[in-house]
């Protein structure tokens, strides 16, 4: 247990993100001088929380939380971020530079009367049809330019205005309410007006201070769940 937890502190803070493998059974034994039973043993509580997957010629693999039949987001670090949306198609609808009114400025937790880069558009799985959401992005002005090859993009947006900009998203805020689906929404999401929705804000920020893009999912109470996980590590 210690070495599983040892191992699970490791990947809450991103030192093996998604997609990354961690060190073979050989170099696990000799790091915590333990057998390979007691290995395997740590290796397979990690399996059972889907942490990790193993597979035979390929090592141990550190995976994103999936569901088919809602949008379930495990999320324990930045680099888990990344994996948002692995399971959806983002169809973007519009983008265009706004200039933020006192409704937007709550909703985004942006100064009113800036100008920001919106990009709307939905969330749709593979195999429905129906939405599981819709997804608002605010991007920094200064990154702007990244808006001329979103809708020839698939992922997350932050990587890629990272990988233009040579900038690094070192603080995520991440901010959930219960909201009520309006009139003009309920017929994109196909539920009812008023019905009960959660509302996902992320403000992403740069070691500079500025805050380069802030996202606003909204989504249907039936259609999301946040999973989280909290330990205690004692000194």
């Amino acid at each position: 247990m210690q070495a599983a937890l040892e191992l699970k502190e490791e990947i809450v803070n991103g030192v093996y993100p998604v997609g990354a493998l961690i060190p073979t059974e050989d170099e696990l034994c000799k790091r915590f001088s333990v057998s390979r039973y007691t290995v395997r043993e740590a290796l397979r509580v990690l399996r059972e929380e889907g942490l990790v997957s193993s597979r035979r010629g390929a090592g141990t693999i550190v995976e994103p939380s999936r569901s088919r039949d809602t949008d379930i987001h495990k999320v324990m670090s930045i680099n888990d971020l990344l994996a948002f949306g692995t399971d959806t198609r983002y169809a973007i609808d519009a983008i265009k530079m706004i200039t933020l009114d006192h409704k937007l400025a709550d909703k985004t937790g942006l100064p009113e009367g800036e100008e920001w880069l919106q990009v709307l558009g939905f969330r749709r799985t593979e195999n429905e049809g129906v939405p599981v959401g819709q997804s608002e992005y605010y991007i920094n002005r200064a990154f702007a330019a990244v808006g001329r090859i979103l809708l020839r993009h698939q992922g997350p947006i932050f990587p890629l205005i990272e990988d233009m900009f040579g900038q690094s998203v070192c603080e995520v805020h991440q901010q959930i309410a219960a909201t009520l689906i309006s009139k003009a929404l309920s017929a994109e999401l196909n539920v009812k007006e008023n019905s009960a929705a959660l509302e996902i804000r992320r403000s992403y920020k740069i070691p500079d201070g500025r805050i380069l893009q802030v996202t606003v999912n909204t989504h249907p109470a039936s259609r999301y769940r946040h999973s989280m996980t909290l330990q205690r590590f004692r000194s």
